[in-house]
């Protein structure tokens, strides 16, 4: 689980947009949003004019923001967090969608994955970005609250805790649902070919202008470096999204060990294998996003059993020394739909 909340630890991705005089230019509006930087591009034989595509988008990151944002006192899921209750509450059609979704994502990863492992990120210094590693009985204590079976959906709109202490935190499928929402903000303009990406979490729909495919390059997972890894070409036919969480951003270094970012939620600790990054290749954002995070804690080998199980298109990545070892999933293999190269 990531800890940063809407900035991400993710692997970066680079837009290789390209233009060309003969075909209608390739528009791109940027700027920072979610405690990140967003970048956008497309191309419309007729859209509206950059001014209100950029008050329209500016719409839906503010109403995002004031639902799902762990870093506002006042938005819907921390207003959940902060009332200690096993009462319903309102939350919400997003939040209760998003919930369901990360339910089966951690059904599936066997607890690896959890929305309510909030008080951990405190715990161990993440949030405060100074490491303090618990003793056994308050991580033990802490992991009393921790499980998605701790929070009870009611309804659409209402959930409840079993513990008056549980806490939520969104922001492991909170900025892939952002990009979904923006997406279907150009989609209601009548934008059909564009490029979005919020923090390296990144949906396509459609093709350049002169009809060939949106192609992005992903960065290779090093620590205050960019460098091109591969080259994907995605569909043209169909949406397509690539969510990546990676550990090499946000981690701590001390004594010769280090602290990931990616909190196991079965054990309450951060993650101790040699997975650096998993790239999720799916139509939906927001469930990539669950799965990135899903099985960059769960580790190549389980991970991608779990992935081939559920015919996911994923890319591993694992570092030993400063070599790069590259796996994929059945489904990204044989996939007609993504080509990296």
């Amino acid at each position: 689980m990531r800890p940063i909340g809407w900035s991400g630890g993710l692997l970066g991705v680079l837009l290789l947009v390209g233009c060309t005089d003969s075909f209608p230019p390739v528009q791109t509006l940027s700027g920072f949003a979610q405690g990140t930087t967003y970048n956008i591009s497309y191309w419309a034989e007729q859209a509206p004019d950059d001014k209100q595509i950029t008050a329209d988008l500016e719409k839906v990151f503010l109403e995002l923001d004031k639902n799902l944002s762990n870093y506002r006192p006042d938005s819907v899921i921390e207003q959940f967090n902060a009332k200690a209750s096993t009462e319903p509450q309102s939350v919400g059609e997003e939040i209760v969608s998003l919930v369901r979704i990360a339910k089966e994502v951690s059904a599936v990863s066997h607890g690896c994955y959890d929305l309510t492992i909030k008080p951990l990120f405190v715990m161990w210094g993440f949030l405060a970005d100074e490491l303090t590693v618990p003793e056994p009985a308050a991580l033990q204590a802490a992991m009393a609250n921790v499980g998605m079976d701790k929070l009870q959906l009611v309804d659409d709109v209402q959930m409840s805790k079993k513990l008056p202490s549980v806490a939520v935190d969104l922001s492991s499928i909170a900025q892939g649902y952002s990009v979904e929402k923006i997406s279907k903000a150009l989609e209601s303009l009548g934008i059909t070919n564009y490029l979005v990406e919020i923090g390296g979490e990144l949906k396509a729909l459609g093709h350049k202008p002169d009809g060939k495919a949106w192609r992005i390059a992903v960065e290779k997972p090093l620590p205050g470096e960019r460098h091109m890894h591969k080259v994907v070409t995605l569909p043209k036919d169909a949406p397509m999204s690539v969510m990546t969480s990676g550990t090499y951003r946000h981690y701590f270094d001390i004594k010769g060990q280090r602290y990931s970012h990616i909190l196991d939620a079965r054990n309450g600790k951060p993650v101790a294998h040699d997975l650096v990054a998993v790239s999720v290749f799916h139509e939906s954002p927001t469930v990539a996003d669950a799965w990135s995070t899903a099985l960059l804690c769960l580790g190549q080998e389980e991970g991608m059993k779990i992935a081939d199980a559920e015919k996911l298109q994923v890319m591993f990545i694992q570092q030993e020394g400063t070599e790069f070892l590259e796996s994929k999933t059945r489904a990204l293999t044989m996939s007609t739909l993504v080509t990296i190269n």
